[in-house]
């Protein structure tokens, strides 16, 4: 269907059908993903590495960049950048005019994953990164405020990973942003018997329970710490049913 779809808008621009196309008989509209992932394995995996985010999470990382060309990309769990290096090296390789804001815990916050003096050292002194301290969506939300709702946005959260803040932080997101995207990290489901925390995980089932009909989800499966894509609905947003 929806490559019929491209066909027709490439028609309209006097373009033979499946010209340039690589799959024209697709379901679902794509990313290119060999060329994302030649990018990831000569781009980003030099620089960032596969840890914290193994490759199917950077290629969903890097394809929720290029697949919704945020003008503004707002992220907390700051660490040393990992995670905005890859936004910011995704931007640059795909000439797209994206800012990144990362936020991290304030000095004096006691946290076994504080960066301390670390924190950022892979984005330091680039243009499109500004570094900043305090509760991530409230600093996100304060920075937004002002933007135009029709202007892209994406939001990643990797803070404490506890359900009650993980499930604040999209709420807090879906109610005011609500046509932004959303990226949360450590969602891969493991069972109550394994002991491994599932915080992140029950906050996106019941945000999206909180919030029906108003995103699709996509996620990545192959294990730990796993990645959940939360994509808007097309108009924007349907609100709270």
């Amino acid at each position: 269907m929806a490559g019929r779809v491209v066909n027709r808008f490439r028609a309209l621009l006097g373009r033979s059908p499946g010209e340039a196309l690589v799959n024209a008989t697709c379901s679902e509209f794509e990313v290119n993903k060999w060329v994302l992932s030649e990018f990831v394995l000569q781009d980003l995996v030099p620089v960032v590495g596969i840890h914290p985010f193994p490759l199917d999470e950077l290629l969903l990382m890097a394809g929720a960049v290029c697949r919704f060309r945020p003008r503004h990309v707002f992220e907390w769990g700051t660490n040393i950048g990992a995670s905005a290096r890859i936004f910011f090296e995704t931007a640059r390789r795909f000439c797209l005019e994206t800012e990144i804001h990362s936020i991290d815990l304030p000095d004096d916050a006691d946290h076994v994953e504080h960066p301390r003096k670390r924190r950022g050292i892979l984005v330091r002194g680039r243009k499109s990164v500004r570094l900043y301290q305090g509760d991530g969506l409230e600093v996100s939300l304060r920075l937004s405020r002002d933007l135009d709702p029709s202007i892209p946005l994406l939001f990643f959260l990797d803070g404490d990973h506890a359900y009650e803040s993980v499930f604040s932080e999209l709420t807090g997101i879906m109610e005011k942003r609500p046509g932004a995207a959303i990226l949360v990290h450590d969602t891969f489901y493991q069972s109550p018997d394994s002991g491994y925390n599932t915080g992140p995980w029950r906050a996106v089932e019941d945000a999206l329970r909180a919030f029906p009909r108003c995103y699709a989800r996509l996620s990545t499966q192959t294990g730990l710490p796993g990645m959940t894509l939360l994509i808007p609905d097309a108009a924007g947003s349907v609100g709270r049913e």
